[in-house]
């Protein structure tokens, strides 16, 4: 199965002896100043996929690989992570200051869903480069949680739960101009939402015995109770991609994420993806990566 990091695997990474936190698995809440931690160099990429989540405020020169692109920061940024997207960092230079929060879901739940918004809904959105002044706001929220963390007030996990949410909601209003992140009340936009969310509802695949059950825009379209060309209109008008495009370009991130992370064979990924027959998987690969699974394994691995 693919590598799942989590947070004791964390702390033995960065040797993490500083802060304070509560429960691991009833609600867990860290902030780390970036230049009080022994971060690992020169590490072998390993896409893997964490348990808990995680806002890092970081400056420095430094890349985040993801299974199907990459993106650089060299100056100040703020990225977030999420369990469902399995990344790499690289860390291109020696100079990084900062800060990192890590938390789990249900440290959060009682804002509601953390899925739902848009900050940790997509790689797109997941760096934020910042200029000089943004950079000022975020240093001085990322230092009131290191602060509040570190203090005796009794009730500080409840002002960390809000330090959390202006953090996240200043990230979005910087997005405020992007569709991506603008709340729409019409049917078509609720239709859009549906479909992503019912696509994601699939993905990570973290066994060899999971399939997924919906792979066609037929499929799709029954469970949200529509009709397939319906369905499809929707996406092109919302997002400019048919529902078909959809499926294979998530279909194809997971595929690259299990050629790169797992040791199934190619038959095993073809059937997870819900493919009945291994060639069909192939065919299809090839056709969008113009070379074939097992050369694309191969050439990560050497």
């Amino acid at each position: 199965m693919p590598n799942i990091f989590n947070l004791k695997m964390l702390y033995e990474q960065i040797d993490a002896t500083i802060g304070g936190s509560n429960d691991y698995h009833t609600g867990h809440i860290n902030i780390f100043n970036l230049e009080d931690l022994h971060l690992p160099k020169n590490r072998k990429p390993n896409y893997a996929r964490r348990n808990f989540y995680k806002i890092t405020l970081i400056t420095g020169q430094n890349r985040i690989h993801y299974a199907d692109q990459y993106k650089d920061i060299n100056g100040t940024a703020l990225v977030f992570t999420n369990p469902n997207i399995h990344y790499f960092w690289e860390i291109m230079n020696e100079k990084q200051s900062g800060y990192m929060c890590i938390f789990t879901e249900p440290f959060f739940t009682r804002f509601g869903n953390i899925k739902d918004y848009p900050a940790f809904q997509s790689v797109d959105f997941a760096v934020l480069l910042l200029d000089e002044t943004e950079a000022e706001i975020y240093y001085n929220l990322f230092s009131k949680m290191y602060e509040d963390l570190h203090s005796d007030y009794a009730y500080k996990y409840d002002l960390l739960n809000h330090r959390l949410m202006e953090i996240i909601h200043e990230a979005q209003k910087k997005h405020s101009s992007s569709k991506a992140f603008i709340t729409s009340a019409n049917a078509a936009q609720r239709l859009t939402d549906n479909f992503k969310s019912l696509l994601e509802s699939q993905f990570p695949i973290d066994f060899n015995y999971q399939i997924i059950s919906i792979n066609s825009a037929s499929a799709f379209a029954k469970q949200l109770n529509v009709h397939t060309n319906h369905l499809n209109k929707v996406l092109i008008s919302i997002t400019g991609r048919t529902t078909t495009q959809w499926i294979h370009e998530r279909i194809l991130q997971e595929a690259k994420v299990l050629l790169k992370t797992t040791n199934w064979t190619v038959a095993e990924i073809a059937y997870s993806l819900g493919y009945n027959e291994p060639n069909q998987f192939s065919a299809f690969f090839k056709s969008k990566m113009n070379v074939n699974a097992t050369k694309f394994r191969k050439s990560f691995n050497d």
